[in-house]
């Protein structure tokens, strides 16, 4: 597809900050964005080594986009290996069965093509390729002491910000506990952020995607850690998504549409790279790991609510209102979940009721959960999850 939509484009409208625009803060990744830059994979991945291997789904290798990206490569003169065992919501053996097919490949470059599954696949096996041990060796922040390999991150969805990230979320294979593993080593040298690659997302994962990435904004903005720099690229990625998501309901084939939502996600990881998420996060994993309901739908479910918990705080409330001043915040959030058909409700969910006190004990020993702006007891949680039932 030939389009000639730019970042003018794009940004038309919006006043966005100069060093928010250039993902000045993203961790150490060159982002590259427009409509086709898939094709400059071979380039890109030249410049960083000569044996490759691309992480990534089923899905997308019929989706024809791993063909696209292997042509690109093998042209380059790149030796390439396909990886397309990658689940939804990676675990620990996802990661050990791509570090067997890279240690037989012998690569010295990892591209992560797809979404925030594929992308944190390639980061857990970056660590345990280059620094040996287990995953849970690496949860918790900078505890890889050798060299990675070069990553470039090619996201096919609008949603997690991975690209944009130095953590990989790993389950835990046995006890599905979510470990963040971060280490700036495992930052992509290079995002690829190719609008085109969305527009053949089937309508409930942009759903679902484009939530979880408005989640991340909303999080981040609030969060315990937050910052002048988080909250700069949360509102401006907020912006642009709430433009986006609007668009697309309404003409799904919108690139226009597609690109801000794209980079709004881009943006919204970067701000989660400087700060962190909140209590909705925590209440997701659980849901996810019990009750295997799709992580966008999970946050989408529990945000409002946290929402207004964390308004009790009225210096969080005032926050809030600079993200979205027209309306209540989580009026607004709850509103988008019902119209991209996702349940607003856990009861909707088949969520069993009697689980909860075992939910909220998980959700407050989350790592999210010492971020959020207000100290959440389990017997909080146990409140939030009883209001979303």
């Amino acid at each position: 597809m030939s389009s000639e939509l730019d970042l003018e484009d794009i940004y038309a409208g919006f006043s966005i900050p100069e060093h928010v625009k250039a993902f000045d803060h993203a961790p150490g990744t060159r982002v590259s964005f427009g409509p086709g830059v898939l094709d400059s994979l071979g380039k890109e991945g030249a410049a960083l080594g000569s044996r490759a291997m691309i992480v990534t789904d089923e899905g997308l290798v019929e989706a024809g986009y791993v063909g696209r990206a292997v042509r690109a490569l093998a042209v380059a003169g790149l030796e390439v290996t396909v990886f397309s065992s990658v689940h939804e919501n990676p675990s620990t053996a996802d990661v050990r069965a791509a570090v067997e097919a890279a240690t037989d490949a012998e690569i010295d470059l990892l591209i992560g093509l797809g979404g925030g599954s594929s992308m944190d696949c390639a980061k857990g096996c970056n660590f345990i390729l280059t620094n040996g041990g287990e995953m849970k060796d690496y949860w918790g922040k900078e505890k890889a002491t050798k060299p990675m390999l070069p990553l470039i991150a090619v996201p096919t969805t609008a949603g997690t910000g991975s690209e944009c990230q130095s953590f990989a979320l790993i389950a835990d294979e046995h006890t599905h506990a979510k470990m963040a593993c971060g280490d700036k080593k495992a930052a992509a040298k290079v995002a690829l952020l190719d609008p085109e690659l969305t527009l053949s997302q089937p309508g409930k994962v942009t759903a679902l995607t484009a939530i979880d990435a408005m989640s991340h904004a909303v999080e981040s903005y609030v969060s315990k850690s937050a910052n002048d720099i988080s909250r700069s690229y949360a509102l401006a990625g907020f912006q642009l998504m709430q433009d986006a998501i609007e668009r697309i309901a309404t003409d799904p084939k919108s690139l226009l549409g597609r690109a801000r939502m794209q980079l709004g996600a881009a943006m919204a990881g970067t701000a989660i790279e400087n700060s962190m998420l909140g209590a909705a996060h925590s209440m997701a994993n659980p849901l996810t790991a019990h009750f295997d309901i799709i992580h966008g739908q999970a946050v989408g479910a529990a945000l409002p609510a946290v929402i207004r918990r964390n308004s009790e705080a009225t210096e969080i409330a005032a926050l809030y209102k600079q993200l979205l001043p027209s309306q209540p915040l989580d009026t607004w959030i709850a509103g988008q979940v019902a119209n991209q058909g996702l349940a607003t409700r856990l009861g909707d969910l088949h969520v069993d009721r009697d689980k909860l006190p075992q939910l909220a004990e998980e959700a407050s020993k989350q790592w999210t959960a010492q971020f959020n702006p207000i100290e959440l007891t389990a017997n909080d949680f146990e409140n939030l999850y009883q209001s979303c039932y």
